[in-house]
């Protein structure tokens, strides 16, 4: 198979790091429900996300509610990523992208209308998003991602959302997530093909471990169903850092077939000489 690269807790464990936390399935059934911690969620909040709550219980998603996300791209996976997060109550998002809305946008990133064509493709994003949950932080940059502005972007976020199409840019944000130790959440997408995976710097290869050439440029065909998978399972890897949870695709890229309705992971290792993380940079 080709792989392309086109576009974390509970009570006494609420105190220690994403990276060190972990589900405890029994802790999980016996609060379920209860009102055991203290936490800042409002009673509407308790109403919106209460069948989430039922998963990780208040403090999860307090959790979710002080983190903040920087989605780099409003396009076929920035779209469900931002979507996704935004219905799971992450306090502050931040979305980044260039680019103006066209027609041939529309079969896959979803965020975006008829009646946006010619928009920024981030105010699209931005009133969708406020549609949807009103109640978080929505930061939009209509700004290409570049050398002079990516760290003033990225800021204090807990997590970087990889949802990019060209490699320059991937390999900036790389640097950014190594150098800043911010994890960062990668996704691509091709036909009717697709891959993810989750760096943790110090942890696990970096982006350019795994990708240290570009490929040659080109105009990927692609179908809408496979953004969103690939970006509803980039979602699925945000909101499971920042509970804490296991299970992570943490030295692992997943490899999505829609074809043939196939995935499978392959273990990824880092590499000494990486001049982005290597220990012999």
């Amino acid at each position: 198979m080709n792989y392309y690269a086109g576009e974390d807790l509970f009570l006494i464990e609420y105190a220690m790091s994403p990276g060190e936390r972990q589900f405890d399935n029994a802790a999980i059934s016996c609060i379920s429900g209860e009102r055991r911690v203290s936490s800042s969620l409002h009673e509407r909040e308790l109403s919106r996300y209460s069948r989430q709550i039922l998963l990780f219980g208040e403090v999860g998603q307090q959790r979710l509610k002080d983190a903040t996300v920087f989605i780099a791209g409003a396009g076929g996976l920035g779209c469900p990523v931002a979507l996704y997060l935004a219905a799971a109550g992450i306090g502050e998002i931040r979305i980044a992208d260039r680019d103006e809305v066209e027609l041939t946008n529309l079969n896959r990133q979803i965020l975006h209308r008829e009646q946006d064509i010619s928009r920024k493709k981030t105010d699209s994003a931005l009133e969708k998003l406020l549609d949807l949950n009103s109640e978080i932080s929505i930061r939009a940059f209509g700004v290409e991602i570049c050398e002079q502005n990516a760290l003033e972007l990225v800021g204090d976020a807990d997590l970087i959302i990889d949802a990019l199409d060209t490699f320059e840019a991937r390999y900036l944000l790389n640097r950014i997530a190594v150098q800043g130790g911010i994890p960062l959440i990668h996704g691509a997408i091709r036909g009717f093909e697709g891959q993810a995976t989750t760096i943790i710097p110090g942890k696990t290869p970096c982006f350019r471990c795994i990708f240290p050439h570009p490929p040659p440029p080109e105009i990927c065909p692609v179908i809408g169903v496979t953004a969103g998978i690939i970006g509803s399972i980039q979602a699925n890897e945000a909101v499971k850092y920042l509970l804490g949870m296991d299970g992570l695709l943490a030295g692992r890229l997943l490899i999505w077939n829609g074809a043939c309705t196939e995935m499978e992971t392959i273990p990824v290792e880092r590499d000494p000489a990486c001049p982005d993380c290597g220990s012999r940079r």
